[in-house]
């Protein structure tokens, strides 16, 4: 009798080990019926960061008064305004290669930076702050190689225009511009396609975006857009029509 309760306590552990590690699909007999009980529930995806258009980032930041917070593609807030700065939420090269290898993980896509009194975060989708920033902690940056863009802005008689480096020789012939000069100012963003980039331009004092066929992709309807990472790092544009409240828009100028 000792052996058997022995034997029992023994598969019994190992019974209960392994529902600790994994989930095993286990072959049952005919007939017989086996109650799992379920264990603690896994982390489910919050339902309010909703996927709209899958090119964007499920959280963007947005400025209400004076702080910035995040909204979903809804335009609803889900980190409540609070921060002096919000920016997208994406990888921190300092932190990927910390000497501190606890936080690394913070250094992660899945984090964004944000700053409050003075003060730098690293925060989650959930708007919890998970790391403030330690110069003790900053790792070197281990840059890709750079691409090389395809297209450069060319200025001919007081007037912007479009060449493709590789191929421009003779100005005096039309042909050679991928974009005539036409455009008060040109602006080739950063971006990772360098075949199809997203070019700022300015038209009769305002403001759009165009691609290299000259195909308004922004209608020049703005007062400014700032030529920074937005576009590399969320696919959008930051833009203002009053000079002073800027906001983002996607490429189809759906405003967030």
């Amino acid at each position: 009798m000792k052996n058997i309760l022995k034997v029992l306590c023994i598969f019994t552990s190992v019974f209960v080990f392994s529902q600790t590690k994994s989930v095993k699909k286990i072959t049952l007999k005919k007939g017989a019926k086996t109650a799992v009980k379920k264990g603690p529930a896994a982390n489910k995806r919050n339902p309010d960061l909703v996927v709209i258009n899958k090119d964007l980032p499920v959280l963007i930041p947005k400025k209400k008064g004076d702080y910035f917070g995040y909204v979903n593609q809804n335009g609803k807030f889900i980190i409540q305004p609070e921060y002096h700065i919000a920016v997208f939420f994406y990888e921190d090269c300092n932190l990927l290669n910390s000497p501190n290898e606890k936080v690394r993980k913070f250094g992660t896509k899945e984090y964004a930076t944000v700053e409050k009194d003075m003060i730098s975060y690293r925060i989650d989708q959930s708007g919890k702050r998970v790391y403030q920033f330690k110069e003790a902690d900053f790792g070197k940056c281990v840059f890709e190689e750079y691409k090389q863009q395809q297209f450069q802005a060319y200025t001919m008689n007081g007037f912007y225009g479009i060449i493709e480096k590789s191929k421009f020789v003779n100005a005096a012939d039309y042909r050679q511009f991928q974009i005539y000069p036409q455009y008060q100012y040109l602006y080739i963003m950063e971006g990772d396609d360098v075949a199809n980039p997203m070019i700022v331009a300015s038209n009769n004092d305002k403001f759009g975006v165009i691609d290299v066929n000259n195909k308004i992709i922004i209608p020049f309807e703005y007062a400014n857009i700032k030529r920074n990472f937005s576009w590399k790092l969320g696919k959008m544009f930051e833009v203002t029509k009053d000079g002073s409240n800027y906001y983002y828009v996607d490429s189809n100028n759906k405003t967030y």
